[in-house]
């Protein structure tokens, strides 16, 4: 397909697309050189509305309120945000999930949580090619409680399969780990069917949605998943360092301690009691003193997925990673770029992932012209457009600079 022909499609997706008003809620600086934002899968772009709540709550909650401000509902945030999250978002009820942490904390939380509940099964398997935090905490819990890593060897094309894991999972095992779209391809796993095969052999689950939540239709609940966590600053634009979510079945509650054992997860707070007792329900997972400045942002981009509704984001997403496919397929494949990430829409989340040698050097001139992709080891370029914030011309723009750079280099 001609050049031409390709701009002429992203323009009538374009006019075809029923979110395309929400792009202009998103704030771009004055002097800004952007051409093309396409790494929404590692950092949101900034709303509008947030900047405006942002400033509100600085003048008016905290310079107003000042420390009334905990009484007056800050203590309840990571309830009250983490249930909207829940049901925006996550196909979760109520009182299952909490915003507190990092995404590294909560994992941390939830599996050391998990193992303990499982006593006499030494076993945690996880996959070779998810997020290295996510492995590197369960090396660390490995340690400390003398388990046994078993490492499933995942193919960044054809991820995790449950035939993988019902090949390793079995009574001696206490939790399994993955994620439910893969950081490095945008693998998509079969979350139902791999917890199926966990439960049918007494293990718990555990899943990351970083790459899933606010892009990909999630539904713990239905799905019968134990534990998940996932970030806020992605697809759910919270802003660099935004804390993270956990998510905690109800009828688990009472069987897992997670081993953090700060005030804010105390049944009483402000007893200052000796030994602590856990809250009731999700409150338990808290720690320490809640990052209500940074909670912010996540009012407005709730309030603006609630109104786009995620089914809708997500039809919009599998066309736009459907186009970046189409444009490496007709200009990027002869010089040499191979697509990394799933074809079939199926299996493909919210990104996908180009792999050529030498694309590291790319990066510096790519930023130069104003496009932004990012970048992940060996020789990856993830393309991350952000449905709610991204338009298919600003995918064509992208990657027509992407495709100069290598006619150069040939």
């Amino acid at each position: 397909m001609s050049g031409d022909l390709l701009l002429d499609r992203a323009k009538a997706l374009d006019a075809a697309d029923p979110l395309a008003g929400f792009r202009d809620r998103f704030l771009t600086a004055p002097a800004s050189d952007l051409l093309s934002y396409l790494d929404g899968n590692s950092l949101g772009r900034p709303l509008e509305a947030t900047a405006r709540l942002m400033d509100a709550f600085v003048r008016e909650q905290w310079g107003g309120r000042l420390i009334r401000g905990w009484t007056d509902g800050w203590l309840d945030w990571p309830i009250t945000l983490g249930d909207r999250l829940g049901a925006v978002a996550l196909g979760a009820a109520p009182g299952q999930t909490v915003i507190a942490d990092s995404t590294t904390v909560l994992i941390y939380k939830l599996a050391r949580a998990a193992v303990d509940a499982r006593p006499g099964r030494r076993r945690v398997v996880l996959d070779t090619d998810n997020f290295p935090t996510d492995r590197y905490v369960l090396e660390g819990i490995a340690a400390e409680r003398g388990l046994e890593l078993v490492w499933i060897s995942a193919d960044p094309l054809t991820g995790v399969h449950p035939a993988q894991v019902a090949e390793v999972v079995d009574d001696r095992t206490a939790l399994v780990l993955f994620s439910h779209v893969a950081y490095r391809s945008g693998w998509l796993a079969d979350i139902p069917e791999i917890n199926r095969i966990a439960h049918e052999a007494g293990a718990l689950t555990l899943w990351d949605l970083c790459h899933s939540a606010g892009s990909v239709p999630v539904e713990l609940d239905a799905w019968g998943v134990d534990l998940a966590v996932g970030c806020t600053y992605k697809y759910l634009n919270g802003g660099p360092g935004a804390p993270a979510f956990a998510y905690l079945r109800h009828d688990l509650q009472d069987e897992l301690r997670q081993p953090i054992l700060g005030w804010m997860g105390h049944r009483a707070s402000f007893e200052m009691g000796h030994g602590h007792e856990p809250a009731p329900g999700v409150r338990a997972l808290l720690s320490g003193t809640p990052p209500i400045l940074a909670m912010v942002p996540l009012h407005a981009n709730l309030d603006m997925l609630a109104e786009a509704g995620i089914e809708a984001v997500r039809e919009k997403s599998l066309l736009l990673t459907g186009y970046v496919l189409d444009l490496a397929d007709a200009w990027l494949t002869e010089a040499g770029v191979d697509v990394v990430s799933p074809r079939d829409a199926a299996r493909r989340g919210g990104h996908v992932t180009l792999r050529r040698p030498g694309f590291e050097q790319l990066l510096e001139p790519l930023w130069d012209s104003g496009v932004i992709p990012d970048y992940r080891r060996p020789d990856g370029l993830r393309i991350g457009p952000a449905p709610l914030s991204t338009s298919f011309s600003e995918v064509y723009q992208g990657l027509s600079v992407l495709r100069d750079l290598l006619e150069k280099q040939r």
